[in-house]
This record gives C-alpha cells, structure tokens and sequence, in this order.
C-alpha cells in the first residue's frame, strides 16, 4: 500500500492521527521536501513519528518514483507532504502512476495554504483563481501572474498568491556543466512578491494602460501560516513592499470586492489604520 499523508502546516504534532498510525505501520517513510517546509526540522519529525525519514528531492519523485512504488508493492510505504497530499500536482502524477501499477493507495488529507489562509478574515468562497509568482530574473520576468489577479479582482474575487520556492536548484553554469553543485534555497518574501507587482503595474502604466491593481490596492501578508508565530498584515500593496513578515514561508492576497465582515477582520492585521479609511481603490459589497 501506498499512503500518501498531509503534515498539515506548523510542526510535528500538526499530522492527524490517523496519518500518524499509517506512518507508525509503513517499512519506508518519505519525505518530500521541496512544493513546502514545515517549521521543524527532518529530527524533529523523527523524534515524534518514532521512523526514520528518508528525503525525497523533486528529481527524485519525478526522475525515480518508479523505485519507491516498486517498494509499496511488497510492503507499506508512506509518503509525507508538508500541507495537504494534493497541494502539488506531482502528487497527483504519483497516484496515477501508483494505480497503472495496480499499487493500492490511500490519501491522509490535512490543512493547507489553500483553505489556512481563511485566517485572515477573508471568506473562501470569495477567492479566485490561485497563482504562484515566481522569481524573476535578470533576463526572465514574466507577468502571466498579474493578468489572471486582475481577472479575478474583476469579477470580485480574492487571490491567493503563493510565492517562489528554490530548493535544489543549480545555476546555469553548474547545469550545463553536469555538476551536481546545488544553490543555496531561497523563499519569496510578501515584500519581493509586492515589489514585482509594482514593478509590473509601472510597466503597465508605460503601455499606457491603466492597471485593475494599482499601489493603494488592499492586501494581506501571511507568514508560517499554522505555526506559533504566525504572522499576518493587511494593507496596501506599497506598504506590504517594506512590511517585515519574518521568516518563510510566505504568502501574498490580492483582494477583491470585500464584504464589511471582511474588512472588519483585515483591520485587526491593518499595517496602518488609516490606508483603510483612505484607501480609494477599497471595494465592498
């Protein structure tokens, strides 16, 4: 059997008890260790699930998923994901690859960004489209994102952005080279995520269009969503480009049209009071 388990989003003690049994029966227990991080370390989780952890890499789960669904044929294997098992669509392709095998396979769901970030006050079902901002480059700096914030913002709706994660990666020298030397991990930060959105509005602006998301629009930073020192702040996207939000991981909301029990609750996170009170591009219904 193959379980695949959410650890949901803070530390050890967040996995369920009943994935926490399925992880206590398998042989093998994987660790897939780059869509996210929890706050603790591999020993930390080690030490509670009472097993030993072997980390899964992305070019381990995308190049040799074969080998480790080979294992869950003669015995029970677990594999871990920080959040929620399907909050990643290598996941999925593990699921499938598992069934054309004829590999059982059991899904232990948890927490995750995708529903967590109703802790800010804002409502679930007034969220959008969810897109993930990536790190731009000296020669690659997409917009792809912003177009589909703007949509939603359009039809009123919220957006969850979920920011840039590189872990494992190597530079382009190293990659053509073959050698297996890896880059230090980076984790966008809500003020990176802000900058590029600014930075894409004054582009906008060049092309003489007139953008749907501008600098006095409200949105919110969260921060280790889940964990003890879990951090949130809500105001405009300039005051969210210098707000300090700490340590990863990160998240960035775009809102759209608020309900006043909405912004009731964003005001509890306000950076500053008044960005509310004089904010011109604030929407409520």
């Amino acid at each position: 059997m193959l379980y695949l388990v959410g650890l949901g989003l803070g530390d050890a003690k967040d996995i369920t008890v009943k994935g926490l049994e399925a992880v206590r029966r398998c042989r093998r227990v994987y660790l897939e260790a780059y869509t996210s991080v929890l706050t603790v370390g591999k020993e930390a989780l080690e030490e509670f699930y009472g097993k030993e952890l072997i980390l899964a890499d992305r070019e381990m789960v995308e190049q040799e998923a074969d080998s480790l669904l080979k294992e869950a044929e003669v015995c029970d294997v677990a594999f871990l994901v920080v959040g929620d098992p399907f909050g990643a669509t290598t996941h999925s392709d593990l699921v499938l690859r598992a069934v054309k095998l004829g590999i059982p396979y059991k899904v232990i769901h948890n927490a995750s960004i995708m529903n967590a970030v109703g802790c800010c006050g804002l409502q679930l079902y007034n969220f959008g489209e969810t897109v993930s901002i990536v790190f731009w480059t000296d020669t690659w700096k997409p917009e792809s994102f912003f177009d589909k914030i703007e949509k939603n913002r359009q039809n009123g709706m919220h957006t969850l952005c979920l920011l840039d994660i590189k872990v494992k990666e190597q530079s382009l020298e190293n990659l053509m080279k073959g050698r297996k030397i890896y880059e230090p991990p980076r984790y966008m930060s809500v003020n990176q995520a802000a900058e590029q959105l600014l930075a894409i509005i004054q582009n906008r602006r060049l092309q003489g269009e007139e953008p749907e998301i501008t600098e006095n629009t409200i949105c919110v930073g969260l921060a280790r969503v889940g964990a003890p020192d879990e951090k949130i702040a809500s105001g405009t996207l300039q005051q969210l480009s210098t707000v300090e939000l700490g340590a990863p991981l990160h998240s960035l909301i775009v809102t759209g049209t608020m309900h006043p029990l909405e912004l009731e609750m964003l005001k509890l996170f306000s950076v500053d009071s008044s960005s509310f009170e004089n904010n011109a591009c604030q929407r409520t219904s």
